[in-house]
C-alpha cells in the first residue's frame, strides 16, 4: 500500500477537513504537525510515495527531491507554489498536483491588519484584559485617506472595493494595470510605484513573488512614504527588503507595518520584527480559514484518488 505523508498540519485538522474514506483503504496516511527541515524531514518522508504540502511551509528543492527517490506524487494546496523546483520534479518523474482554494481569504485578513493598526486594537485589547487604563489611543480615520494598492488582481480588487466602501481614495499600481481595470473597482491608476508610495496613507501589497518583484520595496522606496504612512504585506515577505523595513520602522520613517508574511517562516524568536511596537503581525494566516482548508483537503483527496486511478488531475508544471 502506498504511503502518504501530510506535512505541516500545524492545527491537526487535515483529516477532519475532508472525507478521506475513499482513499484510506488504498494508502497509509501519516500526518506531521511540525515544520521539519534537513535530516529529520528526509527521515519522515523516506518511504513516502505521496507527499502533501501546505503551501510553501516546506520548500521542495532539487536536493530534497534527490533525497526522496521513492516519491511519485507531490500535492500542493492551491494552484501556485514558488517553493517547488518543478524542473527537479520533472527530472525525477514526480507528478505535481494542486488543489482548489476559497477566494478572498487573504483580502479579508488585510483589512484585519489595517483596522488593528489604525485603531490600536491589540494594545487596547491587552489593556482591557489586564484591567489596565480605559482608552489610551486616538484612532485614525479611513474615510478620506488614500489607500495605495500594489497589484490590482483578484485580491487587490477585493481590497480596493472595501476601501471604496469606506470612502477612501483608492490608487492602484502594477506594471500591467490599465485605467479600465482600476476604474472598475473605484480606483485611480498611479503613474508609477513611486507616485503611489508618495501619495498613500496606507500601502497594501497584492502581487506574487517572482524575480521582478523580489525586493521591489527597498530603503529608497520606503523613504518616499509619508512619516505617518502604514504598509501592509499579506503577499510574500521578500517583496519588501526586510532589513530596510526594520530600519525604517525603528527610525520612525514610517508609522507602522501590518505583516502576515516573512522572509523566513516560522519567523525566528529573536527576529527584530518581534520587538517593534509599531508592527502588528500574524503568522501567515491569510489562507488559514475553514472554507479554504476544506477546499484544499477535499482537493487533496481527489488528487490522490485520481493519481491512484492513473488519471491525475490539476497537474502543475511550473
Amino acid at each position: 500500500m502506498p504511503s502518504c505523508v501530510i506535512l505541516d498540519d500545524y492545527q491537526n485538522v487535515a483529516l477532519a477537513m475532508a472525507d478521506w474514506s475513499g482513499v484510506q483503504e488504498r494508502v497509509s496516511i501519516r500526518v506531521s504537525d511540525r515544520n521539519l527541515r534537513g535530516e529529520e524531514l528526509v527521515a519522515l518522508l523516506t518511504e513516502a510515495e505521496i507527499v502533501v504540502m501546505m503551501r510553501e511551509r516546506t520548500p521542495f528543492d532539487a536536493a530534497l527531491f534527490a533525497a526522496l527517490p521513492q516519491l511519485k506524487l507531490l500535492i500542493t494546496t492551491g494552484m501556485r507554489n514558488a517553493s517547488i523546483d518543478f524542473a527537479a520534479a520533472a527530472k525525477q518523474g514526480v507528478t505535481v498536483c494542486g488543489t482548489p482554494s476559497a477566494p478572498g481569504t487573504t483580502a479579508e485578513l488585510t483589512w484585519g491588519l489595517i483596522h488593528a493598526l489604525t485603531r490600536s486594537i491589540p494594545a487596547e485589547n491587552a489593556h482591557f484584559h489586564a484591567s489596565g487604563p480605559w482608552q489610551t489611543s486616538v484612532g485614525r480615520d479611513l474615510r478620506g485617506a488614500t489607500l495605495g494598492i500594489i497589484g490590482l488582481g483578484n485580491l487587490g480588487q477585493r481590497v480596493a472595493r472595501v476601501g471604496a466602501a469606506f470612502e477612501m481614495r483608492v490608487l492602484g499600481w502594477s506594471r500591467s494595470l490599465t485605467d479600465e481595470t482600476a476604474r472598475s473597482v473605484g480606483a485611480g491608476r498611479a503613474a508609477s510605484l513611486h507616485e503611489l508610495l508618495r501619495e498613500s496613507d496606507i500601502v497594501s501589497i497584492h502581487i506574487p513573488l517572482n524575480a521582478a518583484t523580489r525586493g521591489l520595496i527597498g530603503g529608497a522606496e520606503l523613504a518616499l512614504m509619508k512619516p505617518e504612512a502604514l504598509i501592509i504585506n499579506t503577499s510574500r515577505g521578500p517583496i519588501i527588503d526586510e532589513a530596510a523595513l526594520v530600519e525604517a520602522l525603528e527610525a520612525g520613517r514610517i508609522a507602522g507595518a501590518g505583516l502576515d508574511v516573512f522572509d523566513e517562516e516560522p519567523l525566528p524568536g529573536d527576529h527584530p520584527l518581534r520587538r517593534l511596537p509599531n508592527v502588528i503581525a500574524t503568522p501567515h494566516l491569510g489562507y488559514v480559514t475553514e472554507a479554504n482548508y476544506r477546499a484544499y483537503f477535499e482537493g487533496v483527496v481527489e488528487d490522490i484518488a485520481a493519481w491512484l486511478d492513473g488519471t491525475p488531475v490539476r497537474v502543475m508544471t511550473g
